[in-house]
């Protein structure tokens, strides 16, 4: 049904909430697959996040920013969030408890770093579950003019996630060229390509959010994981293309194949801030 107009007044005073799409933009992808997912939301969704797009495309971008090479301690703290190398795993299941349980597994049982393993599904959820928090700040302060700025950061910094998990070469160790066995490592440098895809040949968000649909995740633990697990059965079409020269010279097929990558990636960041809606009217209060 159809949502008031509530606290809209001053909600755009404090972020300059605007309706409808920018022009695209890219750093990475997100900021296109931010906006196409704002675009579909369902108007049960408070106002004030609908019409969000450019400020979630924003905030989409900050995982990145944190890798700044001056922030030393946040840019090692955060260099794991962006991937799973799945390979690396040896078929183990990352634990749906918490990420400091999947720590101690991959260092005491799989003998591997972690970070370099990646931490990709407990960046998602994580922030998925910081936005249902502010959404049930939302319903029950719907006049907070400090609550919509905090629900457009944890969707923003979500949708990064989501960005991520959507393109192959962020689920396997062979992200940026495969080793050969006398060490040199073939199509080095397939993962700026694959990123810079978008913007060089104008996929727009109007184009991704053409006909997605929110639709409510049951187990969103396992749905993340389901999604990574198929978003990296596509690694070796990327190289495909890559080996092609597809990429550099886009082709109807590879251009298909990217466009539908991001729009993988827009559903899942759509499903995810509805579902966090949706759920966040049955949680218990904070304290």
């Amino acid at each position: 049904m159809k949502r008031s107009a509530l606290l809209v007044g001053a909600v755009v005073v404090l972020v300059g909430l605007a309706a409808g799409l920018a022009s695209a933009w890219w750093a990475g992808g997100h900021e296109t697959i931010a906006e196409a997912a704002a675009a579909r939301l369902p108007d049960e969704v408070p106002a004030f996040f609908r019409r969000g797009g450019r400020h979630l495309a924003h905030f989409a971008v900050d995982p990145d920013r944190w890798k700044n090479k001056n922030a030393q301690l946040l840019r090692r703290a955060e260099e794991g969030n962006h991937f799973l190398d799945l390979e690396d795993l040896d078929g183990r299941q990352p634990p749906a408890t918490n990420r400091f349980d999947y720590m101690k597994l991959v260092y005491t049982e799989l003998k591997k770093d972690p970070n370099k393993v990646g931490l990709l599904p407990y960046s998602i959820v994580e922030n998925y579950e910081r936005l249902m928090v502010a959404f049930y700040d939302h319903r029950k302060a719907p006049a907070s003019e400090a609550v919509p700025m905090a629900a457009l950061v944890a969707g923003g910094n979500l949708a990064h996630y989501t960005g991520d998990a959507a393109m192959p070469l962020h689920t396997t160790r062979d992200y940026d060229g495969r080793v050969q066995p006398d060490g040199t490592v073939k199509q080095k440098g397939i993962h700026a390509k694959l990123d810079g895809f978008p913007e060089k040949n104008k996929i727009t968000p109007e184009e991704v959010c053409r006909g997605l649909e929110a639709r409510p995740i049951d187990d969103v633990w396992a749905h993340v994981n389901r999604f990574i697990a198929e978003s990296h059965t596509h690694v070796g079409r990327c190289y495909e293309f890559d080996a092609a020269g597809a990429f550099d010279t886009p082709t109807n097929e590879s251009r298909a194949f990217v466009l539908a990558r991001c729009r993988a990636g827009a559903q899942l960041t759509l499903d995810l801030w509805y579902t966090a809606w949706v759920k966040s009217a049955n949680l218990p209060g904070h304290w």
